[in-house]
């Protein structure tokens, strides 16, 4: 397993990250605390998670996956083993269960919500706590275009102050943003060097073969600035394994269990995926881990954060990080790229 630093910190993270947003909805704790074996054997150190997961979010199963995380840690120990990631939730429509709905950016709302976390997840620190989804109105979960809004959205110079205060108490090791933009990541960078808080070490936004528009305003930011992405999505829930081909709806899958899972599945979405695993096919490579294999090669990408339902789904996604893509199936991935660009941002 390869290691990468976090930002400009100390810490190195495996360039595979473990998500757990499944757990508690399609994977109970028995399969949550294999999986976690699973990747520490493998060689993976980073695991990422939130206080909205699983998803999709709802009132009954609300923060289950940190309590998973949690009581793992009380079991088997080895918390010292793991840079351990999770997320604030910022405001949006389907959350009403997570802090009356209204949710900000503010002191008393990280406060709380870290308070929580800590204590689902039963451990004294956090080593990346991360901004789920900006708090102000802007392109994010899939919409490229920008149309600008006023609202009141906390001062990111509060926001950054309040951080600064959960790092110097020891309760916050680091942070990092999530589903964010160009221009507010680079105001995020300037006031921590300005004021002398929290530089974000990371940003985590979707990055796959069906979606690489990071590469158009966050790429050059994330190399020059060492702010690496961890990326989401990777296999555009499931799209670019070749399990939805023709149609396809096996039992128990992502998007057979849960429509409202749209992203992925338009029609040039569905035609660049057949394109991409017929590549991968023509040169007898698994889809799934050419695609993850892409990823994960990119040379802004810090880590890539991969999830699985099932034990071999895992070992074949943790594999992926044994495979070097030749120059001729990067040039084919392009080409499809050039006929599909960017079809499910």
């Amino acid at each position: 397993m390869e290691f990468r630093p976090l930002g400009r910190t100390d810490l190195k993270v495996s360039s595979l990250c473990l998500g757990t947003m499944t757990w508690g909805e399609q994977n109970d704790q028995t399969d949550a605390f294999a999986q976690i074996d699973q990747a520490k054997a493998a060689g993976i150190n980073f695991l990422d998670t939130a206080e909205m997961y699983p998803v999709p979010p709802r009132r009954e199963t609300y923060a289950t996956t940190e309590h998973y995380i949690g009581n793992y840690f009380k079991t088997r120990g080895g918390r010292s083993d793991w840079v351990l990631a999770t997320k604030i939730a910022g405001p949006g429509n389907g959350i009403s269960h997570i802090r009356d709905g209204r949710l900000k950016f503010n002191r008393a709302h990280i406060r709380s919500a870290l308070d929580e976390s800590l204590r689902r997840l039963q451990t004294d620190w956090i080593d990346l706590y991360q901004l789920h989804w900006p708090e102000r109105s802007t392109n994010f979960f899939g919409q490229l275009g920008y149309r600008h809004q006023e609202d009141d959205f906390t001062p990111l110079e509060e926001t950054l102050e309040a951080l600064d205060d959960e790092v110097r108490a020891g309760r916050i090791r680091h942070i990092g943003l999530s589903n964010e933009t160009p221009w507010g990541l680079m105001k995020f960078l300037q006031l921590a060097e300005a004021r002398g808080w929290p530089r974000a070490v990371s940003i985590q936004n979707p990055y796959n073969l069906l979606n690489r528009s990071f590469e158009v305003g966050l790429a050059e930011i994330s190399i020059r600035e060492q702010c690496g992405l961890l990326a989401y999505s990777p296999l555009a829930f499931g799209m670019l394994s070749g399990k939805y081909e023709d149609g396809a709806r096996p039992a128990n899958a992502r998007l057979t269990l849960f429509q409202r899972f749209a992203r992925y599945n338009n029609a040039q979405a569905r035609a660049a995926c057949s394109g991409y695993i017929a590549v991968a096919r023509k040169h007898g490579l698994d889809p799934a881990q050419m695609a993850l294999a892409y990823v994960t090669a990119q040379p802004f990408v810090t880590s890539n954060i991969i999830g699985a339902t099932t034990v071999e789904q895992l070992e074949s996604n943790i594999n992926s990080s044994k495979l070097k893509l030749s120059s001729e199936v990067l040039s084919e991935i392009e080409s499809i790229h050039t006929k599909h660009p960017n079809p499910a941002p």
